[in-house]
């Protein structure tokens, strides 16, 4: 609720007032400390008595970008809008010098452009000193018309963003604004005339008349057309001032804009540049980690490669062992036959059991089985139980 803007103030720039001032510089302002205690339910009334306790100008400073009382009272200007008649009568205030800057100020962040020219310009006479804090918190010395030039020719004042006004020739062109009267010039007027009236008169003895230097033309004539003179001389040198401002202005405004030009393709071309290191680094990571890719994958071929050779010499031999183990143990099978104690013939291959069948043959060739054979009594039996018919 503190930090709200007045229900009934009106938009500035098609804004908020308060958005005049940046949010970062603005959620500043609502952090410090006097804002919260100085400036808590504060009138137009009462922001008079805070503005005659200013002893210094200035925007943020620190490290961490304190706001300085100035820059508090603006923006509680700009919270409440006070009437026109207040910032004017703060302005046309001679004896506290804080109090017409403050104005100043404010009066530049939300009044029109011939309000603006109309109501800082005669501050130009103004040459007190007014102390201004930096942005690292030393104080600098400057003066009353040195900051009102700031503020009619800067688009930055105070930490604080200034709107956009246009250039007073402009304005003298299109009739808004009447061609700046110096307050000078009466002084100077009169000091011609001085000069003019303290010029030496020749007398005529004879006669005991003045006369001019000039004859046939009188004084007060001569004084007039020599005022007229000097007038257009001036004004002379006016017309060819204001045309010369005007050509600088016009200048200096092809040159912002050729040196905006400049930076806007300096930007570009760093940005191209940074472009194209970016991804000339990213074209040698690549490849970098392409490479590694490569050699990773050689040597795990290499690996894999020795792994198979290792596996195949080592089934081979395992293969080789197989065998010599197979034939050693036919050998030995085949020794343990050959090596029998079952006799050995002519060949050495005879065996025991083709000589019993031979000597059975002739055994069983010469004799007919016997009938009372337990054995064949016994097979009979069993064969009659079957019903088959007994063994002849």
């Amino acid at each position: 609720m503190a930090n709200r803007t007045d229900p009934l103030a009106k938009s500035i720039h098609g804004t908020n007032p308060q958005n005049l001032v940046e949010k970062i510089v603005r959620s500043k302002i609502y952090q410090s400390t006097y804002w919260k205690e100085q400036c808590f339910g504060l009138t137009a009334e009462t922001l008079v008595d805070k503005a005659m306790e200013l002893d210094h100008t200035g925007g943020t400073y620190g490290g961490n970008r304190k706001p300085t009382p100035f820059l508090c009272l603006a923006l509680k200007m700009l919270q409440i809008q006070p009437d026109k008649d207040i910032v004017v009568e703060f302005i046309k205030n001679e004896d506290y010098k804080y109090v017409r800057v403050l104005g100043a100020f404010y009066l530049r962040l939300t009044g029109t452009v011939a309000d603006v020219y109309q109501y800082l310009e005669p501050l130009y006479n103004d040459y007190r000193k007014i102390r201004h804090k930096l942005s690292d918190g030393q104080f600098t010395l400057t003066h009353v018309d040195e900051f009102i030039d700031e503020l009619l020719t800067k688009d930055y004042s105070c930490d604080t963003a200034l709107p956009r006004i246009q250039k007073r020739w402009v304005l003298e062109a299109s009739g808004t604004l009447e061609p700046r009267r110096s307050a000078l010039e009466d002084d100077f007027e009169e000091e011609e005339e001085d000069k003019e009236e303290e010029q030496p008169m020749e007398i005529d003895e004879p006669n005991g008349r003045e006369k001019d230097n000039h004859r046939g033309r009188s004084p007060a004539r001569e004084r007039d057309r020599d005022r007229d003179r000097d007038r257009k001389h001036e004004r002379h040198h006016r017309d060819r001032d204001y045309e010369r401002d005007r050509d600088y202005d016009r200048d200096y405004g092809r040159g912002r804009e050729r040196d905006r030009d400049r930076d806007r393709e300096r930007d570009r071309n760093r940005d191209r540049d940074r472009d194209r290191d970016r991804h000339r680094l990213r074209d040698d990571d690549y490849s970098r980690d392409r490479d590694r890719d490569h050699e990773r994958d050689g040597r795990e071929r290499e690996r894999r490669d020795r792994d198979r050779g290792r596996h195949r010499s080592r089934s081979r031999s395992r293969d080789r062992r197989d065998r010599d183990r197979e034939d050693g143990e036919y050998r030995r099978r085949r020794g343990r036959g050959s090596m029998s104690p079952r006799g050995r013939g002519e060949d050495g291959v005879t065996r025991e059991e083709p000589k019993r069948k031979k000597e059975k043959k002739e055994k069983g060739g010469g004799n007919a089985p016997d009938p009372n054979d337990p054995e064949i009594i016994e097979m009979n039996k069993l064969r009659a139980s079957l019903g088959l018919k007994p063994l002849k």
